[in-house]
């Protein structure tokens, strides 16, 4: 069934519409495809894991508009309990680009370019070999819930850092890693243990510098009444640091109202609060002033693995994306990888 131009609803408020056909896809056909499930940022929309789903279309080699953004490739349509999903699957090295432009942007020096494409490209290839996979059979989303990926035109510069590294991935043992990355350390990154549940051996912490970084040092000031909503608790009289990780990462946080104590993991607590109102876990310090909440600190993003910003440091030093990758993921070697 060939999907006809239309406007539909995606989630809430993304609203796609299906334009015309481009030939241009049509050369990469034997390169191996990447299965993308299009979400609202802000709202991201997944389907639940037995939600019965059905396909209402698809198109090869379409140009569809979703929110504000571009999308080029196949486009499936699902609608499922909760809404309508697009999956846009294309092949991988078109992904990579289009995950580099959301990612970190075209004005940043070569080396740094690179490595973030080595890194993104093996943790997609990760996810493609062990992520389950849903009735749409997509790998991965567009969001921060795996990497940022955004259609449209791509800057000449990260068209040049995809091609010089083409097929390049992250391997450890022979096999590619769960090539976690983030925006800024603080200094330093962070054990994966603390953050997935879960230790790796190419996943250490290492000092790290990442002062070029706008959030390098922060300050978030929320108002209270927004932290009880999201906790669901209210009355609340003090927020008391608990226990921290060898980064020096708040682990544990205790929320002090008028009856009860709540003891709550910081990366939980953050999640709750927003990924953007709190920057990270890195927290120096917290203070309750009037109606909100001060917050002081370091860094963004969950701090395991590859520090962008600190790359971008090391690249201007004149280091090399391998010598990048091999910092943040110690014991791990860059190579061509045989898609199976």
């Amino acid at each position: 069934m060939a999907i006809k131009p239309s406007v539909l609803l995606l989630g809430i408020c993304c609203m796609l519409s299906v334009l015309l056909p481009t030939a241009s896809a049509a050369a990469n056909d034997t390169e191996i495809k990447i299965r993308v499930l299009i979400v609202d940022p802000k709202n991201p929309l997944l389907p639940k894991k037995d939600e019965k789903l059905e396909k209402l279309g698809s198109q090869t080699d379409a140009h569809v508009l979703v929110g504000r953004a571009t999308f080029s490739g196949r486009i499936d349509i699902y609608k499922g309990e909760r809404g309508i999903y697009v999956v846009n699957e294309m092949p991988i090295e078109d992904y990579i680009k289009g995950v580099i432009v959301g990612e970190v942007g075209s004005s940043w020096d070569a080396e740094a370019l690179k490595a973030q494409a080595v890194a993104a490209r093996t943790y997609a290839i990760y996810q493609m070999q062990n992520a389950s996979k849903s009735a749409a059979g997509f790998h991965l989303t567009s969001s921060v819930l795996h990497q940022v990926y955004k259609g449209g035109s791509v800057p000449e510069s990260i068209l040049k850092a995809v091609d010089d590294t083409r097929s390049e991935v992250i391997t450890y043992d022979g096999k590619p890693i769960i090539a976690y990355y983030h925006s800024t350390s603080g200094g330093m990154t962070e054990d994966p243990v603390e953050v997935f549940g879960k230790e790796y051996p190419y996943l250490k912490v290492v000092e790290t510098n990442s002062e070029l970084s706008p959030f390098f040092m922060w300050e978030r000031k929320i108002p209270l009444v927004d932290i009880e909503k999201a906790l669901e608790i209210s009355g609340i009289k003090d927020i008391v640091t608990l226990s921290q990780t060898a980064s020096a990462r708040i682990k544990d946080l205790k929320i002090i109202n008028t009856t009860k104590e709540l003891v709550i993991p910081a990366k939980d607590f953050r999640r709750k609060i927003g990924w953007e109102k709190l920057p990270s876990t890195l927290v120096t310090r917290m203070s309750i002033q009037d109606d909100r909440v001060v917050f002081e600190g370091k860094g963004y993003g969950h701090g395991v693995g590859l520090c962008q910003w600190s790359s971008l440091l090391m690249a201007k030093e004149g280091k090399t994306y391998t010598e990048i990758l091999q910092k943040f993921y110690p014991g791990t070697v860059v190579e061509h990888y045989a898609f199976q």
